[in-house]
């Protein structure tokens, strides 16, 4: 961070220190909603506010998934900022139908539109109003101011609202299926975990799911929508599900999320488990998995297991008592840090932008001798900051996505980058985190990174191990 002097009165004796972020270990909110919406068969975003931020979303997406990203804006501009931006929120809607034909248009306010206070519940109620017996398509609404929150609140707030829109008369149907709300997720864990269900034999929706959309084939020309994403009707039916399961040890302490929606409007029984990273958290998954379908674990996945425990016997001499800083989401700092005590390398640095208050909480049931052990836990964290304390910690490696390159650089610590956004290498939308497979692959890279820091620290090198 960085403190300066501000002069209230235009006097000396009247100052007052104040703390100005230069780097934030988060993104805005509306990108977050943006993502969930483009996981939603059919959905467009649109972004109620300036073209401005619906540039940069677009822009960050494509950066990390490497793929075309279409976000609908209202286009703000100095006379809407003062009057109000019914109209162009109206227009844009009416657009968006026109040109796009969509099943779903999700609506996320930014801070210019929030803060001027437009009331969009209002204006969605009259553009309904003024096409009277015409079939319009929902409307799904969530708000996102990013001076309230993270990308992670707009991300679980449109999951949130699209299941209450969506749910409020499920039609009848057996409880035979579960509902996964797998959280921020890459594509590759999104496939992953559908793997999973199917070979286990158990029907699922999976909301959202952008394992298409945001990383799909070539295409021969250009689409608009592309194919993929949680069928509406789906959606429609999670109140008949037989069970939610919905990841994250941070998300569990929200008192309303999409899970527990269902569970108290439509007594669907909600599950709240750990990112399954890693060998217990995984077990944990399986074990729900099994409870509530009563479907054994398929012997494909107890192979990936053992192949997982074997090859942290093999590694275990190279990665035991590291070091390491990791940073990025709250809940995917939690289950970085619970692979991280499976295998030995000490977590001395927990960094989040995430301002819940729950992370050391979190931290402190992976490890409860925490502070004997010297890890720091930090929310709300500025790179600034999270550079400043590693500098004394001597880590061996960092892991976290690409925002924190050039604090690695800096440091001369070899950086592996997980989650989003992975702005500097290839392959962002195909990193696995999630299940044994998952496990496995990260253990490699960490285990790798440290092999080829000590080869290029080495005098004379080495080949052969």
């Amino acid at each position: 961070m960085v403190k300066g002097r501000i002069d209230m009165n235009k006097t000396a004796s009247s100052t007052k220190d104040f703390t100005a972020t230069q780097n934030a270990c988060k993104l805005c909110s509306p990108l977050g909603a943006a993502l969930v919406f483009k996981g939603i068969r059919g959905a467009v975003p649109l972004l109620h506010g300036s073209q401005g931020c619906s540039t940069y979303i677009r822009r960050y997406l494509i950066s990390h998934f490497k793929e075309p990203m279409d976000i609908a804006c209202s286009n703000f501009a100095e006379e809407t900022a003062i009057f109000g931006g019914g109209a162009n929120l109206k227009i844009a809607l009416e657009n968006i139908r026109r040109q796009y034909a969509p099943a779903v248009i999700g609506v996320a306010t930014t801070c210019l539109s929030e803060t001027i206070g437009d009331d969009v519940p209002m204006f969605l109620r009259e553009y309904r109003a003024m096409f009277p017996g015409e079939e319009l398509p929902p409307v799904i609404h969530v708000s996102t101011p990013s001076y309230q929150g993270t990308h992670m609140d707009g991300f679980h707030g449109a999951v949130l609202e699209t299941v209450a829109a969506l749910t409020a008369n499920p039609p009848a149907a057996g409880k035979s299926r579960i509902n996964l709300f797998p959280g921020m997720v890459s594509p590759e864990d999104l496939r992953h975990l559908k793997e999973i269900l199917g070979d286990a034999g158990i029907p699922a929706t999976v909301l959202p799911d952008y394992s298409k959309t945001l990383d799909g084939g070539l295409w021969t020309e250009y689409q608009r929508i592309p194919e993929g994403g949680t069928e509406v009707a789906d959606i429609r039916r999670s109140g008949t599900a037989a069970a939610s399961l919905e990841f994250g040890r941070i998300l569990a302490e929200e008192k309303k999320t999409a899970g527990t929606f269902l569970e108290k409007e439509f007594n669907v029984p909600c599950r709240r488990l750990g990112l399954p990273i890693g060998i217990r958290e995984t077990d944990r998954f399986f074990d729900a998995l099994t409870a509530v379908t009563g479907q054994a674990t398929p012997e494909k996945y107890i192979e990936e297991r053992g192949r997982l425990t074997d090859a942290l016997v093999d590694g275990h001499k190279i990665v035991n008592l590291k070091r390491a800083v990791v940073y990025g989401e709250e809940d995917l700092v939690a289950g970085v840090v619970s692979f991280l005590a499976e295998i030995g390398i000490l977590p001395v640095l927990c960094a989040s932008g995430g301002k819940s208050g729950r992370l050391e909480k979190v931290i402190a049931g992976i490890f409860p001798d925490y502070a004997e052990k010297g890890i720091q836990v930090m929310d709300n964290a500025d790179f600034v900051d999270i550079e400043s304390a590693a500098q004394s910690l001597a880590p061996d490696l960092i892991i976290g996505h690409s925002k924190g390159y050039t604090m690695a650089r800096r440091l001369k610590v070899p950086l592996v980058r997980i989650g989003f956004p992975v702005h500097d290498r290839v392959g962002g939308a195909r990193i696995l985190h999630l299940g044994y497979r998952g496990a496995l692959q990260l253990f490699d890279r960490i285990t790798n990174t440290l092999i080829e820091r000590q080869q290029d620290e080495s005098a004379v090198g080495y080949t052969y191990m």
